[in-house]
């Protein structure tokens, strides 16, 4: 127990870290922007409680948006993301099975899943974070072009982070 709190608490900090001071600066042309952050919300274990695992998210996305200056906005994609994650655990994996993979990780849950996983929360929490970032759809066709290539970005280095640092699972 202790030893999974404190690898979260590296992973947060790390993430976090990069987040502000690496990718903040990174984009192309206004238009993908990487959110690794958010690889915090996906790697943590199943068994996280329900209320936990939203004051993780909600504390995540306020310690982004006080480097980011925007106001709320990641803590509220962080929400999101969090609620997409409950939803999308429960109808995806057994009971059962959250006894055997503690942790949604690559190695553990097989690419397939995991792929789908990233994706279907990244696009989540871009679309939050973007529709409350212009806060209009005057500007829809740009937005949905800053949410899908933004998606891209994310989810290929969340698989990049997560090839560099795979672990087959033990039978």
């Amino acid at each position: 127990m202790i030893r999974i709190l404190i690898s979260n608490l590296i992973r947060f900090a790390v993430l976090v870290f990069i987040q502000v001071f690496l990718l903040k600066n990174i984009g192309y042309y206004n238009l993908a922007t990487p959110f690794l952050y958010i690889l915090f919300i996906l790697l943590l274990p199943f068994e996280t409680p329900n209320f936990l695992l939203f004051i993780l998210s909600f504390f995540l996305g306020l310690t982004v948006d006080a480097f980011y200056d925007t106001l709320g906005i990641n803590a509220a994609a962080c929400s999101v993301l969090a609620l997409v994650r409950i939803i999308f655990i429960n109808l995806t994996v057994q009971r059962q099975g959250l006894e055997t993979e503690p942790e949604p990780k690559l190695g553990i849950m097989g690419f397939r899943w995991f792929f789908f996983y990233a994706t279907i929360l990244t696009v989540f929490h871009h679309l939050t974070i973007f529709f409350l970032e212009t806060f209009s759809f005057s500007d829809i066709k740009y937005t949905l072009i800053r949410i899908v290539l933004s998606s891209v970005f994310t989810v290929f280095l969340i698989l990049l982070s997560e090839f560099i640092f795979f672990r087959k699972k033990e039978r």
